[in-house]
């Protein structure tokens, strides 16, 4: 009997190929194999939320997932098929941080930040607050005095920054400090019985590192900027953790590391009886 593994991985510019760098011919044909396989249990882990990732899966033509967790951590669903359920748990689990607040009530909190400029009401929900934010902006400075009166209000928050490339624009995301991606996904483990040896996380940008540098044996694409590249390593060195971080570079089939290819040469290098599989079918 083959192991079960636990695949969680980001969508946009990690399995989705929306950045500027190409993607290999057949990488996604190749994901779609892996996902089919019965062992393999599919998480798509976001900040998009459920109906932007139900587009993106048309539109890319993606496997459908097991799992999907949300809105930068601050919503986890249950999938069979296209019937998606809030897993009310994980909702029960970090609502407490905010004290019961919802994300319009801490926005009043922040009015008067002219920095912070609201996203739309369809990227908002009731335990994520999120902004828009200019590059020019000293961003540490701003998310500092952001934390500072959140703090004051008895609000206890996780503040996630992040860049927009093709929107040339920063990204705020203010959730309860028990929300956030690899919280939810160490959540997903408990609940589903995986242990670290049994998942694998794939990602690019900002709002990915605290699982890229965790103890979770993760793969940072090709395509992800030299910036992100430099900062994981030195993060992960740091937390003694970069046995447990690989960086796609590209050969592996023949392809060039960047979206599906990369998560194909992760999954290769931390489970290689896997692609082996894969490439008798």
């Amino acid at each position: 009997m083959n192991q079960a593994l636990l695949i969680c991985t980001d969508l946009d510019r990690t399995l989705i190929p929306n950045g500027a760098e190409p993607e290999s011919p057949k990488a996604r044909y190749w994901f779609r194999k892996l996902a089919a396989l019965p062992e393999i249990t599919l998480a798509y882990v976001s900040g998009r939320h459920d109906k932007l990732v139900r587009d993106a899966i048309i539109e890319y033509d993606l496997p459908l997932p097991d799992f999907v967790i949300g809105d930068v951590g601050s919503t986890l669903y249950t999938c069979q098929g296209w019937q998606w359920k809030p897993w009310s748990a994980w909702e029960n689990h970090i609502a407490p941080d905010w004290g019961g607040r919802d994300h319009a009530q801490l926005a009043r909190l922040l009015h008067d930040f002219p920095a912070l400029r609201l996203q739309e009401n369809a990227k908002q929900n009731t335990h994520k607050l999120s902004y828009y934010v200019k590059l020019s902006t000293n961003h540490q400075y701003l998310m500092d005095a952001v934390q500072m009166r959140l703090v004051a209000n008895n609000i206890n928050a996780n503040l996630i920054w992040s860049i927009d490339e093709p929107a040339n624009i920063g990204l705020l995301d203010i959730l309860p400090a028990s929300a956030s991606k690899r919280h939810a996904i160490e959540f997903l483990q408990e609940q589903q019985g995986f242990a670290l040896a049994n998942t694998v996380f794939f990602g690019d940008s900002g709002n990915d590192l605290p699982v890229l540098v965790s103890p979770i044996p993760a793969t940072l694409v090709n395509n992800a900027s030299r910036e992100i590249k430099v900062e994981a390593l030195q993060m992960a060195n740091m937390a003694d953790m970069a046995q447990a971080l690989y960086l796609a570079r590209g050969g592996f089939l023949g392809m060039n590391g960047n979206y599906a290819a990369g998560i194909l040469e992760g999954i290769a290098h931390y489970h290689p009886e896997i692609v082996a599989r894969l490439e008798k079918k």
